[in-house]
């Protein structure tokens, strides 16, 4: 008699969890490198089974219905978004369309991964990443540079403007990028998966965007905002009507 509290509720809460997933796509639509998420829900199976029974209790299931939908994942979106020239000589960015390859950053908590390339140096002249760690070469070592005068090739490998070489920045490939896991501030951890240091193009001078669609997020927003207002009208309704329903019975009796 209730079931269709199950289906408003579970609907408005699924809609919730989307809205909060579009809004932080939103919020780091300038954030450089960042990956877009993408939410999906599936439908949580409640099975309610009508059996015909006869002499030798041989049973057939013949039907079965679906009560509530739930949060089942999100997705990140790896691809690669567009590069911003900016002329520093510390922003890097690489060039990986299939969005599998990552700077490694050295943190207190251990190593992260990142696609955000605007580094700096640190009180030590150690290549960091500001506010995360310092940035790993291709042997998982720090970069100490001895000043930010500094070119660059097309492989990460450093130089001073006389030509003495100071180190190559890390970029690290994962064969499947599924492992991988998001933290809060959109750095990645591993999740198990072993990446493999790798010479992959990188761009001195230029940053990687956001790949955050806003138009396609605002689209979301605006859809799934309809979605969750519609069920709570018609959860509203819905309790009018069981009202009703249980006053008039209470009036039969």
């Amino acid at each position: 008699m209730f079931k269709g509290f199950y289906n408003l509720s579970s609907g408005m809460l699924t809609h919730g969890k989307h809205l909060n997933v579009i809004s932080n796509n939103m919020a780091n639509v300038s954030t450089t490198g960042f990956k877009a998420d993408c939410f999906t829900a599936q439908t949580f199976d409640e099975v309610m089974y009508t059996v015909v029974g006869n002499k030798i209790k041989n049973y057939e299931d013949i039907g079965n219905q679906s009560y509530v939908t739930a949060p089942s994942e999100n997705y990140t979106d790896f691809s690669q978004a567009s590069f911003d020239e900016t002329g520093m000589p510390l922003d890097f960015a690489i060039e990986d369309l299939d969005g599998r390859s990552f700077f490694a950053i050295q943190t207190e908590g251990g190593v992260v991964y990142t696609r955000a390339g605007d580094f700096s140096l640190d009180d030590e002249s150690y290549l960091c990443l500001p506010d995360h760690g310092r940035v790993l070469d291709m042997e998982g070592n720090e970069i100490q540079l001895s000043t930010d005068k500094i070119q660059c090739d097309d492989y990460g490998r450093i130089y001073t403007k006389n030509g003495g070489y100071l180190g190559q920045i890390g970029v690290y490939v994962f064969e499947n990028t599924d492992a991988l896991e998001k933290d809060p501030m959109g750095m990645f951890t591993a999740g198990g998966a072993q990446p493999e240091a790798q010479t992959v193009k990188v761009h001195n001078g230029m940053l990687e965007r956001s790949n955050v669609d806003l138009v396609l997020q605002m689209t979301k927003m605006i859809n799934t905002q309809r979605a969750y207002q519609s069920a709570a009208t018609a959860t509203k309704i819905y309790d009018q009507v069981m009202g009703h329903a249980a006053g008039d019975i209470g009036r039969l009796q």
